[in-house]
């Protein structure tokens, strides 16, 4: 039986999972590449504390996660693959309570950043959304 996320270390594998999955992925792969390049031990270590932040109370996340999306060329295809390739690294690792919630939230994140991508796309005179 699969554990239930319940460290930084299980964090960490999860993420690295993630994102060795996102690089190999022929639609999320380019834009990743081309914002992160050669940055991804930095990019990495931001989602770690993001995570750590959302799914272990232990706040060390102190950035806003929105506005680095504001100018990538995605849209609901691109949630739609992030998330589901986000909840396959979860499901393939953990089973649990904390697995459950980083599935949820990751549904919501995706949800609101659409949103707000939509908002931004069709009122361009706006300020973003933060």
């Amino acid at each position: 039986m699969k554990q239930d996320i319940q460290t930084l270390d299980d964090i960490k594998v999860l993420v690295d999972q993630f994102y060795t999955t996102i690089r190999n992925d022929t639609l999320l792969g380019p834009i990743f590449k081309e914002r992160i390049q050669d940055n991804w031990a930095m990019h990495l270590e931001k989602m770690y504390s993001f995570w750590q932040t959302i799914l272990l109370n232990e706040h060390r996340y102190f950035g806003s996660p929105f506005p680095p999306h504001i100018n990538l060329p995605i849209d609901a295809q691109h949630f739609g693959q992030w998330l589901k390739l986000f909840e396959a690294t979860v499901d393939g690792l953990y089973s649990g309570q904390k697995a459950e919630e980083a599935k949820w939230r990751a549904q919501k994140m995706a949800q609101m950043f659409q949103f707000k991508l939509e908002y931004l796309h069709a009122n361009p005179n706006k300020k973003p959304l933060i």
